[in-house]
């Protein structure tokens, strides 16, 4: 949909990054790591600075004790740090339960891997679980559940009692919780983000995988990190160390610095400037009568779009697109089967004065 968006010289709200300024503290610091000689292989973990800081935020925001010298492994971004938990944790044909509507790479690296998914479907528009759904996915085979909290695409924000209950089934069945919490900074209408890690009766079957990609607007710069037990974080430094050698070390001390100087003000103007853009999209679509599913999390909102002509959500999109210059990603991108053919998802992580104009073109369209 970029390519396509492209060619129109549309507005882009499909791909999922934001183009929000960079903290000069971020720039400075990668910057001088460059100067002072940081530009060679890390250790397969990464660099200490970094993990030091890491654990330090954990225990601060995620409530996570993690050591940074056992539990702590820098990965090329958070993709890769999925693709190398899941190599090192399963053998073909393992199967991984997915909650659906999916993120697309989480589904794509369980087929690159040979794996087998499993759907959860979460039931709009709260996105509920249905418990006893997952004990009939789980068998033999089942090898791990992945969470991702806030969620691509719906925002949903799971609470702690779901987490609670999904960290019970995982336990009662020995399978892993493998989190995506990338977005754990992207919180509106005064919602929570909870760390499944921070369980401590779960420790052992929690693995935490984030990054800084969306918080700190660097979704290029590939710098993510997993925490888990021990004996599994060996494994999967190895695999990272196999596949990717590290991530790339100046923007490692780039991150460090952010983590380490950015104080709470710059969290709370995400949150609040984030939650202004929510808001404009999500009315706008309303108006358009492209009806939303108000996120609570992220920076996505799944919008209905049966009305827009089309057989196919992707069909639809494209007449979106040629209609009013904006792009969207077809709801089928994150549903299996024939779902998701009457919703689109739209990214407001866009400068406000691009939301606003694409906020005027979609008030005045109606289908």
């Amino acid at each position: 949909m970029s390519i396509e968006c492209a060619k129109v010289e549309g507005i882009n709200l499909s791909q999922g990054f934001s183009d929000t300024d960079l903290a000069p503290e971020i720039s400075v610091a990668a910057k001088k790591a460059i100067d002072n000689g940081i530009n060679h292989y890390t250790r397969y973990d990464g660099l200490s600075e970094l993990r030091n800081a890491l654990a330090l935020k954990l225990q601060k925001y995620n409530h996570i004790v993690a050591d940074p010298e056992r539990n702590i492994t820098v990965t090329n971004g958070s993709t890769a740090g999925l693709f190398c938990v899941l190599y090192a944790l399963c053998k073909p044909e393992d199967e991984i339960i997915v909650f659906e509507p999916y993120y697309g790479y989480h589904l794509n690296t369980i087929f690159a891997l040979n794996l087998v998914p499993k759907y959860a479907r979460l039931k709009p528009p709260d996105w509920k679980i249905e418990l006893s759904k997952l004990e009939k996915l789980c068998s033999s085979r089942t090898r791990a559940i992945i969470v991702n909290t806030p969620t691509n695409p719906s925002g949903k924000v799971f609470t702690e009692l779901e987490l609670r209950e999904i960290c019970r089934f995982a336990k009662r069945h020995n399978i892993y919780v493998i989190t995506d919490e990338i977005y754990e900074y992207f919180l509106y209408d005064e919602t929570i983000h909870i760390s499944p890690g921070s369980f401590k009766e779960y420790i052992r079957n929690v693995i935490t995988i984030s990054g800084y990609s969306k918080t700190f607007s660097i979704t290029g710069w590939r710098v993510g990190y997993v925490v888990s037990p021990p004996e599994i974080a060996r494994d999967i430094g190895f695999v990272h160390d196999l596949f990717y050698v590290c991530a790339p070390a100046p923007l490692q001390m780039g991150v460090t610095a952010g983590i380490l100087e950015l104080g709470q003000e710059f969290y709370d103007s995400l949150r609040n400037s984030y939650q202004c853009k929510r808001d404009m999209i999500c009315d706008a679509l309303d108006r358009a009568r492209l009806t939303p599913i108000v996120p609570k999390g992220a920076y996505y909102v799944l919008a209905d779009i049966a009305s827009v002509p089309g057989k196919t959500s992707k069909q639809k999109v494209m007449r979106l697109l040629k209609d009013t210059g904006i792009a969207a990603v077809p709801g089928e991108a994150f549903f299996h089967g024939d779902t998701g053919g009457s919703v689109a998802r739209f990214c407001f992580a866009k400068k406000d004065e691009i939301i606003e104009k694409a906020s005027r073109i979609l008030e005045k369209t109606r289908y």
